[in-house]
């Protein structure tokens, strides 16, 4: 009775480490390559699953996520003969586990060789000057030749990202003066345009001071000439005004002996302040007689009536 049981819990036992070697758990985003009596049986999607006991066995695990590789640094020649050294980061995914599997031994170091080799034609093919402006498409040259050589392996290249470059140091030195010769060359372009449009300027300003100079000269000669005009015209007009009211005077009552007490007044006046002004003097012959001299005048205005 006891060996009986101990067979049984034997049995028992078996049935149990067996169970164990062939139940597998397969992780999401993870595929298990299975080979039966030593040959590709099938591939092993995320979940629970039963093998086969003593014939299935897994072989391959692969994860079926995005995965980052380092690619180590490495010396690549520029097409100007400049070595520099340069690493970045490869980014690829497993698509296809059976050909991952048995299309090549090792797939990520396949890559990586191919990566560098990839990187030292492309950095070959430029100069430079021009590394760092064309990283972009560098990296993009580099993820499509990586591409065609991966698809048989089941692998997806999806990018390629380049970190560092790093040329010798008399380079580095050698561009840092040429930058800063750069740079003082644009600073005194920069300067001399600076100078050129304040000269410029300041020649616009004084043309247009002087053109608002002569506009206002020339306006206010117009407008002294249009004063001095209408001031003549008012005199004109004034003086108009009052002869042809002292020839109404004189043609009213009493006006002629106005006229002629007007005449005697002034001269007399004027006699006087001829007097006045010097010291010596011509006196006419007639002098005493104001009588005629009034008659005489008094004959030439008579003279303008008529007219």
């Amino acid at each position: 009775m006891d060996g009986s049981i101990l067979v049984v819990l034997g049995l028992a036992l078996l049935v149990i480490i067996i169970l164990a070697k062939t139940a597998v758990v397969v992780p999401q985003q993870s595929a298990y390559i299975v080979e039966r009596l030593g040959r590709y049986s099938g591939t092993l999607s995320a979940g629970f699953h039963i093998l086969v006991p003593f014939m299935d066995v897994i072989r391959y695990k692969h994860s079926l996520k995005e995965s980052a590789i380092d690619i180590p640094e490495q010396v690549c020649i520029t097409r100007d003969n400049v070595q520099v050294a340069v690493d970045g980061v490869l980014y690829l995914k497993v698509l296809n586990a059976e050909r991952a599997s048995y299309g090549i031994s090792d797939f990520v170091y396949a890559i990586v060789q191919l990566a560098q080799t990839a990187l030292r034609s492309e950095v070959g093919k430029i100069e430079l000057d021009r590394t760092f402006e064309e990283r972009t498409h560098i990296n993009t040259q580099v993820v499509t030749e990586l591409d065609k050589a991966s698809e048989p392996w089941g692998v997806k290249v999806l990018r390629y990202e380049i970190k560092n470059i790093t040329p010798p140091k008399d380079v580095l030195a050698a561009m840092e003066k040429q930058m800063r010769a750069e740079r003082e060359k644009r600073a005194v372009i920069l300067t001399s345009e600076g100078v050129r449009d304040a000269a410029i300027n300041t020649a616009e300003g004084e043309k247009q001071q002087v053109i608002k100079a002569s506009e206002a000269n020339k306006q206010q000669r117009i407008n002294e000439a249009e004063g001095q005009g209408a001031a003549i015209l008012t005199v004109a007009t004034a003086t108009a005004e009052g002869i042809r009211r002292v020839a109404e005077s004189i043609q009213a009552q009493g006006g002629y002996e106005a006229v002629q007490l007007r005449v005697a007044e002034q001269y007399i006046t004027q006699f006087g302040n001829l007097a006045k002004s010097g010291n010596t003097m011509i006196l006419p012959a007639n002098l005493a007689d104001v009588g005629s001299m009034i008659a005489a005048a008094m004959q030439v205005i008579k003279q303008g009536e008529k007219r």
